[in-house]
């Protein structure tokens, strides 16, 4: 209903009274009104691209519940200082034949896991069934209460878990804000591009229709109505492999964002404007991904040295106590079977107890020729990742030096393109008025326009290739920054 108070507003300031005319125009603003307005959909800039990737992608989001993971697991590491406290209430009926005898407390496992009987009674001549219920009410203490820094070392290892997480998680969305920038300057470029490519069928079409006109008047041959033509279908060919660029890279960015690959209007000023600041005092060393390589090397340090404190002592401080009750008495013998109580009561009422203090020293000797190859190999694997972490830093120091240049190169470049531009405008005017005219060749046109159409996919490359350049540097040195605050 708005749309159409401005149509109407519109046509009364112009002052339109013919009905024909009104009818026309109105057919016309109709028209326009049901192809799609991209120009009212909201603009997405580039900061606001980044926040909703970051936001949405399902890497990053693996990466943070990775570091959960991690931090839930440094703090299970800590809770190593607590003793073992265990209570236990066990209440049976049964018979207590006792024998002399040796055995060994091994239990088989197709024996329900290796339970056994631990009847006591007294010995008989033979077999008796006699049986009452019993207890046993038992509660232990075990602790660990000094390790020779082992403990210790297993919370230093599970730290190191957690920055090494953590980094990761930072890497991945230093990252993924740089491939979110990368495609978003790439779509700048295709959509620029495609715009070109229309305004060069434009063009094309236009000069169809000219020579058209005047082969038809006999003022120019029919070769120059092929030759129109067949520019022409070269124009539309470059407009559809444009539109087949634009929606390439627009699906990229949709995957950053993890949204739908919908057209989106994105911020244009980028291709007009070039950034202010294009140096950076960031220290390389600080760049997310040599931080995260940096995390491995310590992490693999930390665990070299819990391994070689795994093989020493601990000293353990125990204690226990244990009632038990039993329906037998104390007189129960051969010589008088029947003092026992079948009673439940009876059997599970506390009749003795018993308690026990004690430290004991423990340490397997063997660990020592056990530990010793796995300290070997982790220390392998730290100069593993000592080599791999001097690889990233030479890549990003050699990337920065690139960056550079490449920055140079960009500015040269813009500097350069507005000359292009305006002589190739030029040139491509003056060969349409002289073809108009008779005074030039449908070759010597097509040659202009060729030259125009070039000019201005060139003007878009050169300030976007600035950004780009910019960006590879933010990238190298870590200092995203540079980009995103000129970017905004």
């Amino acid at each position: 209903m708005a749309f159409l108070l401005n149509c109407n507003l519109i046509i009364n300031r112009i002052g339109v009274t013919n009905k024909l005319i009104r009818s026309i125009f109105l057919l016309t603003i109709f028209s326009f009104g049901f192809l799609p307005c991209y120009s009212q959909q909201k603009q997405l800039s580039l900061t606001e691209a980044i926040n909703h990737g970051l936001n949405n992608y399902q890497s990053i989001q693996a990466k943070r519940n990775y570091y959960h993971a991690s931090s839930a697991l440094q703090q299970n590491s800590k809770n190593e200082y607590l003793p073992n406290l265990v209570g236990s209430i066990q209440q049976t009926y049964g018979t207590v034949n006792g024998q002399f005898g040796p055995l060994g407390a091994v239990g088989l496992p197709g024996a329900g896991g290796g339970l056994a009987a631990a009847s006591a009674g007294p010995a008989y001549s033979d077999q008796s069934w006699n049986a009452a219920f019993g207890a046993l009410y038992l509660a232990t203490i075990n602790w660990e209460f000094f390790s020779f820094g082992r403990v210790r070392s297993k919370i230093k290892v599970s730290g190191m878990q957690m920055q090494r997480d953590s980094a990761d998680l930072t890497q991945e969305q230093f990252i993924h804000s740089v491939r979110i920038s990368s495609a978003y300057l790439n779509l700048l470029v295709s959509q620029r591009l495609m715009r070109v490519a229309q305004s060069n069928l434009a063009r094309t079409s236009s000069i169809q229709n000219t020579v058209k006109a005047r082969t038809l008047t006999g003022l120019n041959a029919g070769v120059d109505s092929s030759m129109a033509n067949a520019d022409v279908s070269r124009a539309r060919l470059a407009v559809i492999e444009a539109r087949n660029q634009e929606q390439q890279t627009r699906n990229i960015l949709a995957q950053y964002l993890n949204t739908p690959a919908d057209p989106l209007v994105l911020d244009t000023t980028y291709l007009f404007k070039i950034p202010r600041l294009l140096k950076t005092d960031f220290d390389i060393t600080n760049n997310p991904s040599i931080l995260y390589y940096k995390s491995r090397l310590d992490l693999s340090n930390q665990t070299v040295s819990f391994l070689q404190k795994s093989i020493l002592p601990g000293f353990n401080f125990f204690s226990i106590l244990q009632t038990k009750a039993s329906g037998f008495d104390y007189n129960y013998s051969p010589a008088f079977p029947e003092n026992f109580s079948k009673s439940y009561l009876d059997g599970i009422n506390p009749a003795r107890t018993n308690y026990l203090l004690g430290v004991s020293l423990s340490w397997n000797v063997m660990s020592l020729p056990k530990i010793r190859q796995q300290v070997n190999a982790q220390r392998f694997v730290s100069a593993a990742y000592q080599n791999e972490y001097d690889l990233i830093s030479t890549q990003l120091k050699d990337q920065l030096i690139l960056a550079d240049q490449r920055l140079e190169n960009s500015l040269q470049s813009v500097n350069e393109v507005p000359i292009q531009h305006k002589a190739a405008l030029n040139a491509y005017v003056q060969k349409s008025v002289l073809y108009k005219n008779g005074l030039a060749t449908i070759v010597e046109l097509q040659q202009a326009l060729y030259s125009l159409n070039r000019a201005e996919a060139d003007v878009t490359i050169a300030y976007i290739s600035v950004w780009q350049a910019l960006l590879q540097k933010a990238a190298a040195s870590g200092d995203f920054s540079l980009f995103l605050n000129q970017a905004r």
